[in-house]
């Protein structure tokens, strides 16, 4: 566990990044650092499956505080995402308040006893001691209407709600957003973040992750998978595997034993890394030798 106050620079940041299984790269170390010192969300953009969401996870790790997701998609509205009443609870309320013949008002409905918070007001009330790690993941998938209100929330630090006034964050979380760039964020929102492109690794940054996260594994297995991974992500495929992709291809041949990849046995895990039917074909035509190097 580290205090925030002990991230130093950004040498420490990659150094406690490597410490915890995420083998990060200087511009990375740099743009968590600076996520973590300035009063600004960090903007990560890449491809899927290069690590995007298990850097915001390792960073909630190193300083032991919360990691609040909130999963965007198309048609997320800000009640899914702030804060919601629990309208089966009022009802019953109601009910035993009339079988009791008890008075009830309005305002007695509308409590905190009623309130189901969501991850971006659990965010805003986390009272510490450090701040939470607040994760918007893949806000491409959400619409132009949920940016905006995310943007005024975020430039605020604060929200209302009308039966229980305006809740101000005693400390600001750190918000990280992550995009697969399905789509183009607006340049308001880009224009108040920090903004990093997390790209793929190269086979050895690759092999040197893979490594870390599946430690049982052989070497040369996780080697020949890096290699692999790179190979295939040069064919016209509709999913490029990622550094996800490929840990989950170790930990599969691990599971059945392999020491290395052949193009039979390449055949039998190729599921771990090719998720189309169309992708298969197109490495199957390049021919199964060639991925693993043979």
């Amino acid at each position: 566990m580290r205090r925030l106050d002990a991230i130093t620079s950004p040498e420490v940041m990659q150094q406690e990044l490597n410490a915890h299984g995420y083998i990060a790269d200087q511009g990375l170390a740099t743009a968590l650092y600076i996520a973590t010192k300035l009063p600004q969300p960090l903007l990560l953009e890449g491809e899927a499956g290069v690590g995007k969401t298990e850097a915001a996870k390792t960073l909630a790790d190193i300083l032991h505080t919360p990691l609040l997701r909130l999963q965007c998609y198309e048609g997320i509205n800000a009640s899914e995402a702030l804060y919601e009443w629990n309208y089966p609870r009022q009802l019953l309320g109601i009910r035993v308040a009339e079988a009791e013949k008890k008075p009830l008002t309005e305002e007695s409905l509308f409590t905190r006893d009623y309130l189901l918070e969501r991850p971006l007001l659990r965010a805003i009330e986390h009272e510490g001691p450090a701040p939470a790690v607040l994760l918007i993941d893949e806000v491409d998938r959400a619409d132009e209407e949920f940016e905006a209100f995310l943007l005024e929330l975020l430039a605020e630090g604060s929200v209302t709600i009308p039966e229980l006034g305006t809740i101000h964050a005693k400390i600001p979380p750190i918000v990280i957003l992550t995009s697969n760039r399905t789509r183009d964020l607006h340049d308001a929102l880009k224009r108040r973040c920090v903004y990093h492109w997390i790209d793929y690794p190269n086979v050895e940054q690759a092999t040197e992750i893979v490594r870390s996260r599946v430690p049982g594994a052989s070497a040369h297995l996780t080697a020949q998978v890096a290699e692999s991974v790179a190979r295939l992500r040069t064919l016209d495929v509709q999913k490029p595997p990622g550094i996800a992709e490929a840990i989950d291809w170790v930990k599969a041949a691990a599971i059945l034993g392999l020491e290395e990849l052949t193009s039979e046995t390449l055949e039998r895990t190729l599921g771990s890394v090719l998720k189309y039917r169309e992708d298969y074909e197109v490495a199957q035509e390049k021919g199964f030798k060639w991925v693993v190097g043979g």
